[in-house]
């Protein structure tokens, strides 16, 4: 089975412009998760597929493999079909480009969905993580999923789901973490399918896989990690950095 990764990298974020090429410790973020993507010894290859010469060249200067996308893309997923249409692989899985501390043990989880996964019956497989904070439960910004027994993904919200009904029934809250593991032609398939009217409510492009039958796995983690949005998120990461190197 050939797994690889692919980093989609946007330069013109909304809340944070730029925040892939900002410093973290003397290395670039969009570099920094790329490196740590490659130390994990997970992938065939590791891939950045970016819309900007700056990332482009980040990449590429610093002895990195990456691609420019030769169409504009409204999500990171359509922008690694684009990357990956050519290439030979099996398996391909999507690190957030500002998520520089990746967790090992999260990408092999997810790998490993797929080699149990004897009859091919699932399409993709995803990260989610146990929440309890109520302010990030009720917040928009954090998507949080809902799970048959089987641990497949029901649904995707920015609203908290499920709905605490009683105080005496306690919900469990999971929030939703971007990184993805597709098979092949599934990411083929979401690239060649229109945006229907769930996703276009919510923004939450994993929901285009359940409106068109796709079948999403769910691994929980204990690992969160540190995603880059905003300033103070990056000062969090350098803080951590700093600790983590003492």
């Amino acid at each position: 089975m050939k797994i690889v990764s692919v980093i989609p990298a946007r330069y013109a974020a909304t809340r944070f412009p730029a925040k892939l090429m900002q410093d973290l410790e003397g290395k670039t973020v969009i570099l920094r998760t790329y490196q740590s993507v490659v130390s994990t010894q997970l992938f065939d290859q590791v891939l950045v597929a970016t819309d900007s010469p700056i990332i482009y060249n980040e990449i590429i200067t610093n002895g990195g493999n990456a691609m420019m996308s030769t169409k504009k893309h409204e999500c990171g997923s359509d922008r690694i079909a684009e990357a990956v249409e050519k290439i030979d692989t099996d398996i391909i899985v999507n690190v957030q480009g500002d998520e520089p501390f990746i967790d090992k043990s999260s990408l092999e989880k997810l790998i490993q969905v797929f080699k149990a996964d004897k009859n091919k019956g699932i399409d993709l497989a995803s990260l989610m993580v146990k929440i309890t904070d109520r302010q990030e439960i009720e917040s928009p910004d954090t998507v949080k999923v809902i799970v048959d027994n089987k641990q497949f993904a029901m649904y995707f919200s920015r609203l908290p789901i499920p709905f605490q009904r009683t105080p005496q029934e306690p919900s469990v809250y999971h929030k939703h973490l971007g990184v993805y593991a597709f098979r092949k032609q599934a990411l083929l398939d979401f690239h060649h399918l229109s945006m229907l009217p769930l996703e276009a409510s919510e923004k939450i492009e994993a929901i285009r896989f359940l409106e068109y039958g796709k079948k999403i796995k769910m691994v929980e983690t204990h690992a969160q990690g540190i995603q880059i949005d905003t300033p103070e998120d990056l000062k969090r990461a350098r803080n951590y950095f700093q600790s983590e190197t003492q």
